[in-house]
């Protein structure tokens, strides 16, 4: 007897064969994810325990948040299936921004709290269409989009705060930028071992 199977249906489950076997190579590098994940919390925490006599320190920190984010951005760029123009833009800004805080981190970071609401609407509008792009893979992209208006709202709220001065608005909002970046990663290391699991 012989096996009726449509060509599309060998293509499909070709396919999807394929697709497993991405899910599970990635997988195994979960880890990387929840390491990376509790590694911008501990620079959250460390961000959000400073004050103003450690300037050239939180430059520097700052500086190292960019670089790293943009270094995030341009492998996924490369592991994403579309729009990788996009992942790749937003990586080599950030890696711009981070290479701005290095130059001099006493005068970047009076700059940055100057610019800081335009940084961090690009960071939240950046997170809100990930958490899209991301919204039929990830069962949880509702924690980026919740991240990235909170981010924006945050921006809007910097760019004209009268409460608090500028260089600690800096270091506090760098701290929660931290800190949510830190939680989403390791929610996604969890995600992505779970998928390994499944598939």
């Amino acid at each position: 007897m012989t096996s009726a199977v449509s060509p599309g249906a060998g293509t499909a489950a070709a396919g999807s064969s394929g697709v497993r076997a991405v899910e599970r190579e990635i997988g195994r590098y979960w880890w990387l994810w929840l390491v990376t994940g509790v590694a911008w919390v501990f620079a959250a925490l460390v961000i959000l325990q400073f004050d103003a006599a450690s300037i050239t320190t939180i430059g520097i920190i700052v500086g190292c948040m960019f670089v790293f984010a943009g270094a995030q951005q341009l492998v996924l760029a490369t592991l994403a299936d579309r729009l990788r123009w996009l992942w790749a833009i937003v990586g080599v800004l950030f890696l711009v921004f981070g290479v701005v805080c290095f130059a001099n981190p006493e005068n970047t970071f009076a700059g940055l709290a100057d610019l800081l609401g335009f940084l961090f609407l690009t960071v939240g509008v950046w997170w809100i269409i990930s958490a899209f792009l991301q919204q039929s893979d990830n069962p949880v992209w509702w924690l980026g989009l919740i991240s990235g208006i909170l981010m924006c709202m945050l921006a809007f709220w910097t760019a004209g705060q009268f409460f608090l001065e500028k260089a600690y608005t800096l270091l506090v909002f760098a701290g929660i930028w931290a800190l949510m970046h830190g939680v989403t990663d390791i929610v996604r290391a969890f995600r992505v071992r779970m998928a390994r699991d499944l598939s």
